[in-house]
């Protein structure tokens, strides 16, 4: 009957019970360090228990399904490595069972058995060849090439491989009947002499047992730590809350789901190959960061340290390179355990404001005039209102009189000369459409948005409290934003509180379908839309800027490569609008530009005021102006009325 031997030719099996022993005590020390380590991180942390997050965790961490976006063949290639490794581990489980408890893998078992094995090893062996030539012939930029890197993936290809040289010279030495089935080892097993097999057998079967233990034991010290901390960050950012913020940040602690994503983080580069900043060459990186921070975390955490033996003397410095980051998010559209980077970028950053080293200078004084003045712009308050002078707008601090909603302008929109004409053209249809709507003129305040970036909390309480006190001063209940940053920050970093909030694309959006605003006029024109980070990404309002573009007769939209959740930051969030010297092979916005120029439109729409200032000044450095035109969707509407 068919059946495999157990420990067949091997003598001294105490010492593979040893060295057991050590590798399963060297294994779950390991798993013990992590957990001492994330309780000193965040003493408050608790999993919560969700179905929603265990589907998550099931489709990303077990189908692989978050792998394949926005590339294939890594999700392929990841879906064999982890299966064929599974499918071993879980055989090994199976043998042990069918040896200390209870024998059932004989006859059609066994042989069942065998071939799924084998077809388990097969697979592996192709996802690791695959992933080495990606990495090392291919030379996938995105894909580092440290010694760790080489060394895990040599030492799994050995496991697999010794695993079937192992059985082929067993089947060598016994030639059952039924090695047919072990098709992978019977095809090596016919090129080992049968005289040679049974002198060889044990010194191929303790190498393969030293290795094979070697590896369980590396894993928590090892970027190998992955497949056990891959499905816990999945899962634990499945269940973090939106809202918590505020107070989580404001205690400058990083929370449970960070750290583990941090030590779940497998340098696999896909944040780098988004990343605006790193992708127009300046000294800034997603990765770098998060592995910058989670050594500094484990220094001061772990009682032994950096536990990560091939990563222990990385640099742990986490200096002003952070404040390179928009915070566009594109980041976290990308990364297979769910990291977003950019929030423990902000998070970093208000150490730095509290420690009050290493904040850029111009930022500084922003973030003084933002006290004083209640504007990141200018040392007055007086101009808040000028953009509205002779169109009759109503002020709510001075008459409500039976309002649809209140136009939050925004600092930018107020203040920037360009900007204004976003403010100016969206009044305008609103007048058309007979909205009743009115704004706060010279009261209105900032919504915090740049100190909330930028980390300055304490700051960033003070502007939610005025907003507000005067929200509720004069019974506001309906907010509509110029800004994709205001509207953000009002509906997803505010508190509770009573008021709805919506950009004004949305609102042109339903005016629009309501048939209250009829763009009647063709326009003939071409033209592609850049979808602000804030707007698209953090809020998921990609479609209705598109739609009110298309309502327009005679206008042809035309994408550009990046669009949608895949479009390119213009370098004006993050508070960079207020950072000097930026160290950069070229401009953001500039990429930017010259992309929409490569559609062949005549005009790039946008619904940001930071992103519309950041695209005029690009196309005029690129020496555009003949060319194309930046627009604000208001205007184009405008335009067709």
């Amino acid at each position: 009957m068919a059946h495999r031997p157990m420990f067949l030719m091997i003598g001294q099996a105490w010492i593979f019970y040893a060295l057991a022993a050590i590798a399963v005590i060297l294994f779950f020390g390991g798993l013990v360090l992590y957990l001492v380590t994330w309780k000193r991180v965040d003493r408050k942390g608790r999993p919560v228990f969700s179905w929603a997050a265990v589907r998550r965790t099931f489709e990303d961490a077990v189908l692989g399904k978050r792998t394949f976006k926005g590339d294939v063949t890594a999700g392929v290639m990841h879906l064999f490595i982890f299966w064929g490794f599974f499918a071993l581990f879980m055989g090994t489980g199976v043998l042990s069972v069918h040896h200390y408890i209870v024998e059932f893998l004989r006859g059609r078992a066994y042989l069942v058995f065998s071939a799924a094995m084998e077809l388990a090893g097969i697979v592996l062996v192709i996802g690791l060849l695959w992933a080495a030539v990606r990495r090392y012939l291919q030379r996938i930029p995105r894909l580092e090439h440290r010694a760790e890197d080489g060394l895990v993936l040599l030492w799994l290809i050995v496991v697999v491989v010794s695993g079937f040289m192992v059985e082929a010279v067993r089947l060598s030495a016994q030639d059952p009947a039924w090695r047919g089935w072990s098709f992978a080892g019977n095809v090596l097993a016919k090129l080992i002499p049968t005289s040679t097999a049974s002198s060889l057998y044990p010194y191929l079967w303790w190498g393969h047992a030293v290795v094979s233990l070697g590896l369980i034991a590396a894993i928590p010290f090892t970027k190998l730590f992955h497949m056990l901390g891959a499905p816990a960050s999945i899962y634990l950012q499945a269940t973090r809350s939106p809202s918590g913020l505020i107070e989580n940040e404001k205690a400058s602690l990083f929370q449970l789901e960070d750290i583990v994503f941090f030590d779940a983080c497998m340098r696999c580069g896909r944040c780098v190959e988004v990343c605006p900043s790193s992708g127009a060459g300046e000294p800034f990186a997603p990765r770098d960061f998060v592995q910058a921070v989670r050594k500094s975390l484990w220094r001061q955490n772990s009682p032994l340290g950096d536990i990560r033996f091939f990563m222990a003397n990385g640099s742990q410095q986490v200096d002003e390179k952070l404040w390179y980051c928009t915070t566009c998010r594109a980041c976290l559209e990308v990364c297979p355990v769910y990291g977003a980077a950019f929030e423990e970028v902000i998070k970093k950053r208000v150490e730095v404001i509290e420690e009050g080293t290493k904040v850029p200078p111009l930022l500084n004084q922003t973030l003084e005039r933002l006290y004083r003045y209640n504007n990141p712009w200018e040392s007055s308050k007086k101009r808040r209102a000028e953009w509205a002078r002779g169109l009759d707008v109503n002020d709510i601090t001075k008459e409500k009189d039976n309002i649809e909603f209140c136009y939050f302008v925004g600092c930018t929109t107020s203040l920037d000369t360009r900007a204004q004409e976003i403010a100016k053209s969206l009044v305008s249809i609103l007048q058309a459409a007979h909205v009743r709507f009115g704004i706060l003129g010279k009261k209105e305040p900032c919504c915090g948005d740049i100190a909330r970036r930028v980390g300055e909390l304490g700051l960033f309480m003070e502007q939610v409290d005025n907003c507000i006190s005067l929200f509720e001063k004069y019974r506001i209940e309906e907010v509509v934003t110029s800004s994709p940053h205001c509207f953000h920050t009002f509906r997803n970093d505010y508190p509770e509180v009573l008021f709805r909030t919506r950009h004004y694309a949305l609102v042109l959006d339903e005016l629009i379908a309501s048939g209250r605003v009829k763009p009647t006029k063709s326009l003939d024109l071409v033209v592609t839309y850049h979808d602000p980070c804030y707007l698209g990404r953090h809020n998921g309002v990609f479609e209705e800027p598109r739609r009110v573009i298309k309502s327009i007769p005679g206008i042809e939209l035309r994408e550009m490569v990046h669009n949608g959740p895949d479009s390119l930051c213009s370098g004006g969030g993050g508070g960079r609008m207020w950072k000097e010297d930026i160290d950069a092979e070229t401009k953001m916005s500039e990429i930017r530009i010259r992309e929409a120029h490569g559609t062949g439109a005549s005009i790039v729409v946008t619904a940001c005021p930071l992103c519309l200032i950041m695209l005029e000044d690009a196309r005029k450095v690129q020496g555009l102006e003949d060319e194309l035109k930046v627009m604000d969707l208001n205007e184009l509407v405008l335009m067709s009325l």
